[in-house]
């Protein structure tokens, strides 16, 4: 039976504002777990909803909350332009926590995950957003500043690369060790290759300088996420 595409949805935030969002349902809906997906600094575009449709398959439901209000680019220039224009604590506590609240109406265990800029967002929804049950960081951190490491209460996977010219190595070791001091039950992994290494359209001549698709380093990433979803949101029998 072919999956069905997801489709744009509306919901709502803590503060009453309307956003709007891509919306994944797995073939079976009934009992399954919810995922806030996060996107990397281009928008909503084709290939964050592909990972939104990967997890539907894989049995989630999951909605990628539109950051940028309809806007979103292929051009470097103009999607630094629009993350600097973007409130992340806002994004996090508004939008996200907003995305997890509608998901929660469905799904008993909402996790988020997010990619690069995804990635710093879904450190700070897991210091402000109560209802997540578990969080997948993909090469990005905030100011580690910015984390309240005591608040999180849930666990955490996180997929790095040890040529990541954007995130550096020696500052992932410091979040590592930050979370848990703070008794964070985390679980990090290194990877040789370059920043976005899980991005299938990182490659070829208009990739960005600095970020490149490894499909073999993908692919284990995504088996290791889809093992800590499977332990961390799925019911005990």
């Amino acid at each position: 039976m072919k999956q069905t595409p997801g489709s744009m949805i509306t919901f709502r935030r803590p503060d009453g504002q309307d956003v709007q969002g891509y919306l994944a349902k797995p073939q079976k809906l009934e009992g399954a777990p919810a995922i806030v997906v996060i996107q990397e600094w281009w928008g909503l575009n084709d290939q964050i909803r592909g990972v939104a449709d990967r997890l539907a398959q894989s049995g989630y439901l999951a909605l990628v909350p539109d950051l940028y209000r309809g806007k979103s680019t292929v051009e470097e220039e103009e999607a630094h332009h629009l993350m600097s224009g973007l409130d992340f604590g806002a994004a996090a506590s508004q939008d996200i926590r907003g995305a997890a609240q509608y998901l929660k109406q469905h799904s008993e265990r909402v996790a988020v995950m997010g990619f690069c800029m995804g990635g710093a967002l879904t450190l700070l929804a897991l210091c402000n957003v109560p209802e997540l049950s578990a969080g997948v960081v993909w090469y990005g951190f905030p100011p580690l500043e910015y984390i309240d490491a005591a608040k999180i209460k849930v666990p955490v996977l996180g997929h790095w690369a040890t040529q990541d010219a954007f995130f550096q190595a020696e500052t992932v070791d410091a979040l590592e060790a930050r979370l848990s001091e703070a008794n964070v039950d985390v679980e990090f992994h290194r990877y040789l290759a370059h920043h976005a290494f899980a991005n299938e359209t990182a490659v070829g001549p208009h990739r960005i300088a600095g970020t490149q698709f490894d499909p073999v380093w993908a692919q284990l990433a995504w088996d290791r996420t889809l093992t800590f979803l499977g332990r961390s949101l799925w019911p005990r029998p």
